[in-house]
């Protein structure tokens, strides 16, 4: 119940937090590293904007969940589920991770 808490609010509560943040889980930080390099290189200056805000959710979201002892054991796999679902959802603007 809670992993499925933690990706629904990952993937569709997507939008305020500063880049240099980090959630202290690999798999998250990894994504988020990727998805900002995305973003930045790749993703039209027009839809930038939407990008980054749900970039910066995205990185507000995991780091609270992170600090949090009962949903932080959930959140990698979570954060490796995002990963993937994003990675396909980011091809079209030839980005690759």
């Amino acid at each position: 119940m809670v992993r499925a808490a933690i990706v629904i609010g990952a993937v569709f509560t997507l939008g305020t937090g500063a880049s240099a943040q980090t959630t202290g889980v690999a798999a998250c930080d990894d994504f988020l590293t990727k998805y900002e390099a995305c973003v930045t290189a790749k993703v039209p200056a027009a839809q930038r904007a939407t990008f980054q805000g749900q970039l910066d959710q995205t990185r507000k979201t995991w780091s609270d969940l992170a600090k949090n002892a009962s949903t932080k054991p959930a959140l990698e796999g979570s954060c490796k589920q995002t990963s993937e679902q994003m990675k396909a959802a980011l091809q079209n603007y030839g980005c690759a991770f």
